[in-house]
């Protein structure tokens, strides 16, 4: 087999992924629809940094004699998945974040507030309503979209502090808010399964 060459490089990279290419749909429950209609589209334009998600496949170890092991996969899970946003003067994409935490867990006495909250709220009939679906889209040069990862059933865990001090200048605040979410799935495009016929026309 003769070595690659950098025309070769230059034919399979094209003009490669762009990192700061990337659009943030968070598709909130219903019951939190108002927060929705407020916020608008606030999130895709504010949210200034994101990741495509990790996942993992467990490994078992199966002993055998003499020391031996024989591994075989094991479970699949998914990590953290965390945006950074940059805080509006209003803060209303934080609002609606911490909004979202209440809605899970009051914060007087520690009650799951949703269950008082209309039925039917979630993504799908039976599901909890406090649950979302989050898709990361990444962008290519012209804007169209090159590959979605589509985050089931997430909820915030965590919103950051945002830091105040006399000597900040030159700067504007931002935060972070960490999601759970249960599976995730990556698409074509916008919706469209990756599968070997959509590999070849990418």
């Amino acid at each position: 087999m003769a070595l690659s060459t950098i025309e070769n490089l230059k034919t399979v990279l094209g003009i490669g992924a762009r990192p700061n290419l990337f659009q943030v749909v968070i598709n909130f429950p219903t019951d939190l629809s108002s927060f929705k209609q407020i916020v608008g589209d606030k999130v895709d334009i504010l949210c200034k940094g994101a990741a495509i998600p990790s996942m993992t496949l467990g490994v078992i170890e199966v002993p055998f004699r003499g020391g031996r092991r024989v591994k075989v996969p094991g479970d699949r899970s998914w990590g953290d998945w965390t945006a950074t946003f940059i805080s509006d003067n209003a803060h209303l994409v934080r609002g609606t974040m911490v909004a979202w935490t209440d809605f899970i867990k009051a914060h007087d006495y520690n009650s799951d507030s949703f269950r008082n909250l209309s039925a039917g709220g979630g993504t799908a009939a039976g599901e909890a309503p406090y649950y979302a679906d989050i898709l990361v889209k990444h962008l290519k040069q012209d804007g169209t979209v090159s590959r979605t990862y589509k985050l089931y059933d997430a909820f915030p865990t965590d919103v950051s502090a945002i830091d105040l001090s006399f000597d900040s200048t030159d700067t504007i605040s931002e935060f972070t808010v960490t999601f759970q979410y249960h599976w995730m799935n990556a698409l074509m495009g916008d919706n469209e399964p990756i599968d070997s016929t959509t590999m070849d026309a990418a």
